[in-house]
């Protein structure tokens, strides 16, 4: 029989336990399939002769990866949008043909709930390969109750079949579905009346998200959406300031929100307020890349005022097919100028910050068993290559994968 204890050793943590890396050279994680019961240096750790003893033969050994923000449910491609991008045809047009999204969600909503588990599992495995132990998945494609219960069935269906944490968020305010057009407020009414406490009832989310945009929803529509999610007791997210700056970054913290994404037309009023607030600027460097941004998130005002920041794929079909968490390390730090120190803490403990997850996202007594052995020495390297995949081993709740 296994051991319920076990022992690595012969590494080097990256605990994320201060401002930087943490990094405890020579170091000793013990653990079993409920939590860490050590995380230190190999001079100071118990004996533990009982555990299963683990050679981590010099590499590096981090929190379980956190894709905090993405879209991962979906069914159909836009690859034939892309394409036709690329030929110069604008996305006006492509949408008065009935893409964008209204095509996603015309094969969502045709898609079974099992369909949509089985589309998604790819995606997922690819996340997984790269040491996500945990991923949050909105829906925001199905735009109806029953379409939307189906996105998020199969989202909780996925983490039931897989070796994965999945965290759902209720994104109905997404977008304004066919049968509503021009009709955004009388929309809104059915979000907050019925989907809302409807799937708040049901158990089958964790958070509610909305798209506060000029292409989206406004603020009082956002702010409806937000009181809606208070009464169901739900922690609320926001897609804010992309696109334009609607000051929906201040609105979401005085709703107390757990995250707040995209950001690059952030002003500091928006920064104080989220400071304020404890919320997290979650950046997404892979829709800014794809899209061809060129406005770039308030870095430096986001560290003036002490706001953390995460890093997500933002993985959906439209403006961030990416399946790599590991390249957003990357583009993070080339795109945004982030520091690799901050780049690892994004997808870690601050991605749990934004998930409202306080048991993960760093490697410290009474937390979960969530860990990444890399076949790498200096933490820095996770953010500088792409295209290789340095993970040894992952632990998903103490559990080898």
């Amino acid at each position: 029989m296994t051991t319920p204890l076990q022992r690595i050793h012969n590494v080097r943590l990256a605990t994320m336990t201060d401002a930087g890396y943490g990094l405890i050279d020579d170091g000793v994680v013990v653990f079993d399939h409920n939590q860490i019961h050590y995380a230190g240096s190999r001079a100071e750790a118990p004996e533990y002769p009982q555990a299963e003893q683990i050679d981590g033969h010099g590499g590096l050994l981090t929190p379980g990866l956190i894709d905090c923000h993405t879209h991962l449910v979906w069914a159909g491609s836009r690859a034939d949008e892309f394409a036709q991008r690329l030929h110069g045809v604008s996305y006006a047009d492509i949408a008065a043909q009935g893409g964008g999204i209204a095509a996603t969600v015309r094969a969502t909503r045709a898609a079974t709930e099992q369909q949509l588990a089985e589309v998604t599992t790819p995606r997922l495995q690819a996340l997984m390969r790269e040491g996500v132990t945990t991923v949050e998945i909105k829906s925001g494609y199905g735009l109806s109750l029953a379409d939307e219960r189906k996105q998020l069935r199969a989202a909780r269906q996925l983490a039931v079949q897989h070796p994965i944490s999945v965290a759902t968020t209720l994104l109905a305010a997404h977008a304004v579905p066919p049968e509503f057009k021009d009709r955004a407020d009388a929309y809104i009414d059915e979000v907050v009346n019925c989907i809302i406490p409807t799937l708040a009832k049901e158990g089958l989310a964790d958070a509610v998200d909305a798209f506060c945009e000029s292409v989206g929803f406004n603020p009082a529509q956002t702010e409806r959406v937000f009181q809606a999610a208070k009464a169901a007791n739900l922690p609320v997210k926001l897609h804010a300031e992309q696109l334009s700056n609607q000051h929906g970054s201040a609105l979401a913290a005085r709703y107390q929100a757990l995250s707040c994404d995209h950001l690059e037309y952030l002003d500091e009023a928006g920064v104080k307020a989220m400071a304020a607030a404890g919320t997290v600027a979650v950046l997404l460097p892979g829709a800014f890349y794809f899209l061809r941004e060129t406005k770039q998130p308030p870095l430096a005002l986001l560290r003036e005022h002490g706001v953390p920041i995460a890093i997500s794929t933002d993985a959906n079909p439209g403006t961030s097919p990416i399946l790599s968490l590991q390249l957003m390390l990357q583009m993070a730090a080339t795109l945004f100028r982030m520091t690799p120190e901050e780049c690892l803490r994004g997808v870690t403990v601050n991605a749990a910050k934004a998930l409202g997850l306080n048991d993960r996202g760093q490697l410290r007594e009474g937390l979960r068993a969530d860990l990444c052995l890399w076949d790498v020495d200096d933490p820095a390297a996770l953010t500088y290559q792409f295209g290789t995949n340095p993970l040894v081993a992952c632990w998903h709740h103490g559990a080898r994968r």
